[in-house]
């Protein structure tokens, strides 16, 4: 297990058993990449909201997780992805989907050079034109690219065969390496250590109940493994 994987599984373990210092832990590793899974979905006025509705449910439901930090970041994703769609419906307006997904079948994932095009970009700006695609390879995208999920776990997530994601996030990258063509500025990296984290919702321990219920919308201001 790399690393960073290893100090959010053994961060979500203890965090279980109710150490918030470990849920700041995987808070601060979480949450850049799924507030921008999250605008892709609905839109920046709302990600804020949703998003913070997402981390309500995480620490509510924390002491029912089981797995490691891959599982972990699709277990949170998913949750996100309920909430956001439940806030579409609610707002009487439907993801935009793009193509038929019989037509999804098993390819290479996206190649490195559209993946470095992304990256190149300020997350921002990166997350804009994601957002411009199709509804179902802009999901994957984020997915694989920005959460950092497994094909499997991916499809897990949005309920899908690993072949149909892989597909949708090579054409989703291929398209925007096409638009990235001409280069950019920044890029995209860890979220900052200065980043606000004040009121975070608590977590549950294995015996006991969450704490506190507020979380702080503040904007992520930064954001691998295909």
């Amino acid at each position: 297990m790399l690393g960073d994987d290893a100090e959010l599984t053994a961060a979500v373990l203890a965090a279980q058993d109710g150490d918030e210092h470990a849920f700041r832990t995987v808070y601060r590793s979480v949450h850049p990449r799924l507030l921008g899974y999250v605008r892709t979905l609905v839109g920046d006025s709302d990600a804020e909201d949703v998003t913070s509705e997402s981390w309500l449910q995480i620490a509510r439901d924390l002491h029912r997780f089981d797995g490691d930090a891959d599982r972990f970041r699709g277990w949170a994703a998913r949750i996100a992805r309920n909430r956001a769609l439940d806030h579409i419906r609610m707002r009487g307006r439907r993801p935009t989907v793009g193509g038929d997904e019989s037509e999804l079948t098993a390819r290479p994932a996206a190649s490195d050079t559209a993946v470095e095009a992304l990256e190149s970009l300020g997350t921002r700006r990166a997350l804009g034109l994601i957002a411009e695609l199709p509804q179902d390879q802009a999901e994957a995208v984020v997915l694989r690219v920005v959460m950092g999920l497994d094909a499997k776990t991916a499809a897990t997530t949005l309920g899908k065969r690993p072949g149909a994601v892989r597909t949708a996030a090579h054409r989703g990258l291929k398209r925007l390496a096409e638009l990235l063509a001409d280069g950019g500025s920044g890029r995209v990296g860890p979220v900052a250590e200065g980043e606000e984290l004040d009121a975070l919702p608590q977590p549950r321990s294995r015996t006991g109940s969450v704490t506190s219920a507020g979380v702080t919308q503040t904007p992520a201001r930064t954001q691998k493994d295909m």
